[in-house]
């Protein structure tokens, strides 16, 4: 029997909150003014963010593997893990940003349409992804395991996507500086 709080949506709150997250995000990394002071650790931080969203897709991977292999504890230990590297890359891709500012692409030529076709990707669909992880999650922790396996097909290609295309982005941005 479903008691009344699990079979309320969530969905209308989950889109409030992804909302409200990314009207933030668009607010601090583009119109919010940098930090005045600019410490030598900062300049460490996009090979940190690199490595965070490298781990979240490996930790996306493998996860995937082992509910393939019906190895449900193993899957949620890698999809936590996965949640964890990706807010990690969150707080510290903040931090850099509160420092830094916005960091504009120097290259030119042909390369500059390719990059700004992986950024954009990149940035469209890591908004859409944050509801869509909010959802996955919320019907795991209320063990909705049909509606979470029925989201997730949508929400791990995107979301490794958006790992994996973060860390091309910064090697793009490592290669022209």
């Amino acid at each position: 029997m479903t008691s009344p709080r699990s079979s309320r949506n969530p969905m209308p709150w989950i889109l409030a909150v992804s909302s409200a997250v990314t009207a933030f995000l668009v607010w601090w990394i583009y119109l919010k003014t940098p930090g005045a002071a600019e410490a030598p650790w900062i300049e460490a931080l996009p090979a940190l963010n690199a490595t965070f969203n490298t781990l979240a897709a490996l930790c996306l991977t493998m996860g995937f593997l082992a509910i393939r292999r019906k190895r449900k504890t193993v899957h949620l230990r890698f999809m936590i893990a996965a949640l964890v590297f990706s807010a990690l890359f969150l707080c510290s891709y903040l931090t850099y940003h509160h420092f830094h500012g916005d960091t504009p692409f120097p290259g030119e030529g042909w390369v500059r349409p390719i990059y700004f076709a992986v950024l954009i990707s990149h940035i469209v669909l890591s908004v859409m992804m944050l509801p869509m992880i909010f959802a996955t999650l919320t019907f795991a922790a209320r063990r909705q395991f049909a509606s979470h396996k029925k989201i997730a097909r949508f929400t791990l290609p995107i979301w490794l996507y958006v790992s994996v295309t973060g860390v091309v982005v910064y090697f793009f941005l490592k290669a022209y500086a």
